[in-house]
């Protein structure tokens, strides 16, 4: 599968923003669908995921309460809503699709990589 992430941008901190991620392909439905980021000089840290059917999400404490992931099977996309933007929200994000059958929060879990879009919140 191939993701082609989207809707990045620049920001004021307490604004929103929504991700999405294209995926090419007919099996979308089949795989767990997750969010990363990683800012300069920082390890690529988990921020949601969701199950193949949408039924279950997971988020990373730092973003729960503010970030919604969500996915449309018939349209091949995964979205993150964001909400209540900070200043260390700031990251390249990148949306991300795992074989497994569990969710996962490592990166490892994950095989197939979009190319990322940058999110910048201006305090």
């Amino acid at each position: 599968v191939q993701l082609q992430a989207s809707g990045g941008g620049l920001v004021q901190a307490g604004g929103s923003l929504r991700l999405s991620c294209a995926a090419s392909g007919r099996t979308f439905s089949s795989y767990v669908m997750g969010w990363f980021r990683q800012a300069p000089g920082k390890e690529r840290e988990f921020v949601s995921a969701i199950s193949w059917s949408g039924v279950s999400t997971y988020y990373a404490d730092s973003v729960k309460g503010r970030f919604t992931i969500s996915r449309d099977n018939a349209k091949n996309t995964l979205y993150l809503q964001m909400h209540s933007l900070k200043s260390e929200d700031t990251s390249v994000y990148y949306c991300a699709a795992s074989r497994r059958s569990r969710v996962g929060r490592e990166a490892q879990a994950y095989d197939y990589w979009g190319q990322g879009t940058q999110v910048t919140v201006s305090s």
